[in-house]
């Protein structure tokens, strides 16, 4: 056996094992203390089983759907872009063998799929909810949630007519990566964006923050925004901890602007090396969450036991009722110092008070001591003996594919472009060479064999070869621009041979130059620059 075999049989393992210990030591402890009524429903089958998904939000033209697009290099149904808010609607995006739309209340009884619960939200969501499906080598290893853009100020007298906040948590709570996308231009704080903040409270691992559309603004521009959009999250979240925000112009065109392009193109790889390494990281992450929600429960269950412990028999119980949930910041302290349960896990105070309204507490159960050993024991355990398998699939992560599309692949850091000639060449550029003279006949051979068409090369069949060398979208677009010197959208045996000299110096890790320097120009196109020959 292999070591990719092996380790997928170790993950595998991992995850059944992990599904196990949640029906039958977790999921009964659940169901004794009603956690289901007061925090998230029950997992099932398929929150084990399917693939890691990716939680994309933003306000409205932020660049949701266009970096989406810019993910899978392909449109998905359903989408449309524009710069007013034209996704009104929650898009799972899904591997299929067949590409279509499956309508929100189909999948919340679909049980192959994760969706089931989201039918307590109503008709109102499940009309603004669907799966566009689609056959796309992205999505063979992850699933991406797109939602509606989050409204500003001035619209936030638009109704959505459903709980945009608890939907939002409910699949902030499920998924793998939160991608919070700001635009350049505005960051302005809206209320709706504030309450959707709100949502993802308890999630700040999975969240990576992205300043979009950064190429448009210059470089002192860009410093100021970075640091005004650093200063309100801090704000909003309140932890110790600065979020890390990634620079970026998450999009398939050439940049508008070259003041930061080699910030930008670093920003990215990072941010899609993140992405790109989801699968291995699934397993882990759906340990880190079974983790937290059995200290949740171990937590809900000392406070429903405590308040039933405290309700009288016979008299006065509405009145008794109603001082607990006054007095509940002093009964979480309480448990905290005689049950020794640490403060970060317990639930939100004020919305505990609120859920505790409706319930009636003589319903409440008391404190079992086996289900609690039970727990304790899974907890210190049960879930540890897991550990050293996903210790040795972090050491065997390197040699394993990640996401395998183009957008993903992961490229060496480096320096200027212009350094590449100096490392390639023992000596100084002489007048009129062309650098990429000396390696021309291989690159020959290779354009010839891809059939070009009266000596040039089609967009078309460039960009099959291009996709092939794994680099991100934006990168082979500006490749592309410097390489077409004559601008007719076709490449001649010298542009290619340019083109393919800017690919295998962008692959040993240079940066590539802005516009294209004298000694690169063909020279055949010095002319048409302007340059001596």
């Amino acid at each position: 056996m292999d070591k990719h075999s092996k380790m997928l049989e170790d993950v595998n393992r991992v995850t059944k094992e992990l599904k196990y210990l949640y029906f039958k030591k977790l999921l009964p402890i659940e169901k004794q203390y009603g956690f289901h009524h007061f925090h998230s429903p029950s997992l099932e089958d398929s929150d084990f089983d399917n693939k890691p998904m990716v939680l994309v939000m933003g306000q409205y033209s932020t660049g949701k759907t266009t970096f989406i697009r810019y993910l899978l290099d392909q449109d998905f149904p359903g989408s449309r872009i524009g710069p007013e808010p034209t996704t009104d609607s929650f898009t799972a995006i899904m591997h299929g063998e067949v590409e279509g739309l499956i309508p929100g209340n189909a999948l919340s009884v679909d049980p192959r799929m994760p969706f089931r619960h989201l039918n307590s939200f109503g008709n109102t969501f499940l009309n603004r909810f669907q799966c566009a499906q689609l056959p796309n080598q992205v999505l063979e290893s992850i699933s991406i949630i797109d939602t509606p853009g989050i409204l500003t100020s001035a619209r936030r007298r638009m109704s959505r007519g459903y709980d945009l906040p608890a939907v939002l948590h409910w699949f902030a709570e499920r998924s793998d990566r939160i991608i919070l996308l700001f635009d350049a231009h505005k960051l302005e704080f809206s209320d709706e964006l504030t309450r959707a903040f709100g949502a993802l409270r308890g999630c700040e691992d999975k969240l990576r923050v992205v300043l979009n559309k950064a190429d448009r603004v210059d470089s002192q521009q860009l410093m100021r925004v970075y640091g005004a959009l650093m200063w309100s999250l801090g704000k909003v979240f309140q932890t110790p901890e600065i979020l890390r925000i990634y620079i970026g112009s998450l999009w398939s065109q050439p940049r508008l602007t070259s003041d930061h392009r080699q910030l930008l193109e670093l920003e990215e790889l990072d941010l899609l090396a993140d992405l790109r390494n989801l699968p291995h990281n699934a397993a882990v992450q759906k340990l880190n969450d079974i983790v937290k929600r059995a200290r949740l429960v171990r937590a809900h269950a000392h406070i429903i036991s405590h308040l039933k412990q405290e309700m009288p028999t016979i008299f006065c119980k509405e009145s008794k009722k109603h001082n607990l949930i006054y007095e509940l910041p002093l009964i979480f302290s309480k448990i905290q110092q005689q049950q020794l349960v640490p403060a970060g896990d317990f639930p939100d105070c004020a919305k505990m008070q609120e859920r505790l309204i409706g319930q009636d507490f003589t319903k409440f159960k008391t404190l079992k001591p086996s289900l609690m050993a039970t727990l304790d024991k899974l907890l210190s355990t049960d879930i540890a003996k897991l550990m050293p398998l996903l210790h040795q699939k972090e050491l065997k992560k390197a040699t394993l594919p990640g996401i395998p599309d183009g957008a993903f692949m992961e490229i060496n850091k480096g320096h200027s472009f212009e350094q590449v000639t100096q490392s390639r060449d023992s000596g100084e550029i002489q007048g009129d060479d062309w650098v990429v003279a000396k390696d021309k006949p291989k690159y020959d051979e290779i354009f010839y064999n891809l059939c070009p068409h009266e000596g040039k090369l089609s967009s078309t069949k460039a960009k099959e070869w291009m996709v092939s060398t794994h680099l991100p979208n934006s990168v082979l677009g500006h490749i592309w621009k410097l390489s077409d010197v004559d601008g007719d959208g076709l490449l001649d045996d010298e542009e290619f041979a340019l083109a393919f000299h800017l690919i295998e110096g962008k692959l040993e890790g240079y940066g590539l130059p802005g516009q294209l320097p004298a000694h690169l120009v063909p020279p055949s196109k010095r002319l048409q620059k302007g340059l001596d020959c």
